[in-house]
């Protein structure tokens, strides 16, 4: 069966926020993804599913480059943000990493108060030029993230004294902090109860009316109610990718049909 995407199920994504073209990832001898070529729109909602180890979040990684801290792996292609190809040599990856924000599968705040994980990001890129203009930021990511209510009297203590659903949604007030264009989220719900994951979905919808979100979920439910593009990923290859309506009701591929019925995965 040919793994190459046929161009009949590309969505055509006018202007794309991030385009990949050909990327090949292999760590040491394993070669985990295979010409992935895809282009991810602005202000949406991407998701990426697959079984384990399709190579899903291998290739979210690529795009803030979150690979370079792996000794053994090494990325091929290019990765366009905005035109621009991330690899290239003069791209530095901490700045990269401002734009491109990740919120991860556990929550991991800081072991600082609830105001210093979000003022982490603004003060170390240099966004914040009097304390006015920190608190200023601080609040306004803490708003975004729809956890301002709930810690405003308390910014002093610890961001690891909030219970599971507030730590997640401070590390993605922590990633919004430095305003950035894209916000990768690696599973972010994996570890939540239902009321908690409801909360950070209501987020990304919310969050997508300003920046690119991408998703990798092992709920299929969840990429059905979150996502407008749906990636579907197996065994290192991105076997189809449409949007998400079409990918769960009418797909184009028999391994993508297979694994949303339930017979591989």
């Amino acid at each position: 069966m040919n793994d190459m995407l046929s161009p009949a199920a590309m969505p055509a994504i006018a202007d794309p926020k991030i385009a990949a073209q050909a990327v090949n990832v292999h760590y040491g001898d394993r070669h985990a993804l295979h010409d992935v070529a895809i282009d991810i729109a602005d202000r949406s909602v991407t998701a990426f599913i697959g079984p384990s180890g399709c190579g899903k979040s291998t290739f979210l990684r690529c795009l803030n480059r979150m690979n370079d801290t792996i000794a053994t792996a090494r990325v091929g292609g290019r990765i366009l943000l905005d035109g621009e190809d991330i690899y290239d040599p003069r791209v530095d990856p901490v700045q990269l990493r401002a734009r491109v924000g990740m919120v991860f599968q556990k929550p991991n705040p800081f072991p600082k108060s609830i105001y210093d994980n979000v003022a982490y990001g603004p003060r170390i890129h240099g966004l914040a030029r009097s304390r006015a203009d920190l608190d200023a930021i601080v609040e306004r990511a803490l708003r975004r993230a729809a956890l301002w209510d709930e810690v405003k009297d308390r910014l002093a203590a610890p961001g690891t004294g909030l219970s599971g659903g507030q730590q997640q949604r401070l590390c993605i007030a922590r990633a919004v902090a430095t305003q950035p264009e894209v916000l990768l989220m690696d599973e972010p719900c994996s570890a939540l109860d239902p009321i908690a994951t409801a909360q950070v979905e209501e987020l990304i919808d919310e969050l997508s009316g300003s920046v690119a979100v991408v998703i990798v979920t092992h709920s299929m439910q969840q990429a059905a109610r979150v996502s407008h593009r749906t990636a579907f990923f197996h065994l290192g290859h991105l076997v189809e990718y449409d949007e998400t309506g079409r990918i769960f009701t009418n797909p184009h591929d028999p391994r993508t049909e297979s694994y949303i019925s339930g017979r591989i995965g």
